[in-house]
């Protein structure tokens, strides 16, 4: 497999905003850097592989690739936290 440069910055831009996004939805605040990164690639690769088998195509471009690993980030957050024991969710306010 030949990865170019480009492909891979594309891919860790996308991951970051992506996961940035989804921090800031679920938990209410970023993750850091890398988590943000981390979590962004593992949605991207989670609503890569999600949605066409539910049926669901975004289209082609970086605003659908960021929704796509958005959606995805934002499962494997809300899946983690339901493991974890909630988190802040848990939390009196």
């Amino acid at each position: 497999m030949n990865v170019s440069s480009e492909s891979l910055v594309a891919v860790l831009v996308v991951g970051l905003i992506a996961g940035w996004l989804a921090g800031k939805i679920v938990d209410g605040t970023g993750l850091g850097l890398i988590g943000d990164l981390a979590f962004g690639v593992i949605g991207a690769f989670i609503g890569g592989w999600l949605l066409p088998a539910i049926g669901v195509y975004l289209g082609s471009g970086i605003i659908s690739a960021i929704s796509s690993a958005l959606i995805g980030a934002i499962l494997l957050l809300v899946i983690i936290k339901l493991i974890r024991g909630g988190g802040r969710w848990n939390s009196p306010v």
